[in-house]
């Protein structure tokens, strides 16, 4: 972060920035992470890398960036979520006004934390949150992701979110800019160590605390990868569908009639055709029209591509899979898996959308 002395005395007169990045076994991510932030201008700003007892080679691949601070994280203590601790840890070395959280697998746009601020304080918000441009390269991420993405959209409107009269509130962990003022006095990130939603438990503190939210599609500023094998994405949203949807096995009861109609009402229209049919043909196009065009047009709110949008009929009964084994699991007490961790819910002191945890292992 080499500075001109125009630049760093232009830097000096904006707010600072503290990036904090936690990461446990990211070094296949990490280092394009860390190349679109070092690259930031315009701002004065600087990253904290918490190194979460990862095994592979994520503390050497921030070493091989000299201007990035590396904080390795305490022994997890019980009755925290992994990520809450490693921030809680990288805190004690942030100078910032505002604070940046932003996960290991994101890729951050030239300028794009400069604007963030300006944004922020233009709007006068004291927590901005974008959802970022997912990128997805199997066909797996095609099908499924913009199904889930579609329905968070549904669930969690950004101009209910925005809106200071509103209760909703919302935000996205993979990018949560939060002034240190408003996370101080909500207590921090000690204040949602048992949640494994801490992002939305985060946007509900501060819009009760009377700080005003932004929440936005950030596929403008940043984007991510979530998963790249099957069996994280299946583990992930495992962890977190039952969480994020209240109600989660109403929801995959609706989404799988949804399946069923459409899957179905094709299928009479084809036979129908063969059999010469023609009355019961139409009916069976028109309603499986019907009913896809309301499932392209919810689809289309996830800011997917068109070959994401097509396949994504294909993940709808997947969808409805995780939710209900999302439910079950969650309903059933039973332990969910994340980078090697542990976490069990408490049903006798779950909270609606919140998990009461423990966790197992560094």
């Amino acid at each position: 972060m080499n500075m001109s002395t125009a630049e760093n005395s232009f830097r000096q007169a904006t707010p600072m920035v503290s990036v904090l990045v936690p990461a446990r076994n990211e070094e296949a991510n990490l280092a394009a992470c860390l190349e679109s932030l070092v690259g930031q201008n315009g701002i004065a700003f600087e990253i904290v890398v918490i190194d979460d007892h990862s095994t592979d080679r994520t503390a050497e691949v921030v070493r091989s960036f000299p201007d990035v601070m590396l904080v390795t994280a305490d022994p997890l203590p019980r009755g925290w979520c992994g990520k809450q601790h490693a921030l809680y840890c990288g805190m004690r070395r942030a100078r910032g006004e505002w604070l940046l959280f932003t996960d290991a697998d994101t890729v951050h746009r030239p300028g794009s934390l400069a604007r963030a601020l300006d944004e922020a304080e233009e709007s006068g918000v004291a927590l901005l949150s974008y959802s970022p441009e997912q990128e997805v390269r199997t066909v797996w991420e095609r099908a499924i992701m913009p199904v889930v993405f579609a329905e968070l959209a549904c669930t969690y409107k950004p101009s209910e979110v925005c809106d200071p009269a509103s209760p909703a509130a919302a935000a996205n962990g993979q990018y949560l800019l939060i002034r240190r003022d408003l996370y101080d006095q909500i207590g921090g990130h000690s204040a949602f160590r048992d949640t494994l939603l801490e992002d939305v438990a985060m946007a509900k503190a501060a819009k009760l605390a009377g700080g005003r939210i932004r929440f936005r599609f950030g596929g403008d500023a940043v984007s991510t990868r979530m998963y790249r094998r099957l069996g994280a994405l299946w583990e992930g949203w495992t962890k977190n569908l039952a969480l994020l949807f209240p109600h989660a096995g109403r929801l995959a009861m609706v989404r799988a009639v949804e399946f069923t109609a459409i899957s179905g009402a094709a299928i009479v229209a084809v036979f129908a055709t063969g059999s010469g049919r023609r009355g019961m043909a139409m009916v069976g196009a028109g309603v499986g029209a019907a009913v896809y065009a309301n499932f392209v047009r919810r689809i289309a709110r996830a800011h997917f591509g068109w070959p994401a949008n097509l396949l994504a009929i294909f993940g709808l009964p997947f969808f409805s899979l995780l939710l209900l084994r999302s439910a079950i699991y969650y309903g059933l007490g039973r332990s969910v898996s994340w980078r090697g961790r542990e976490y069990r819910f408490d049903a006798a002191e779950g909270r609606e959308s919140e998990a009461v945890i423990s966790g197992t292992g560094k």
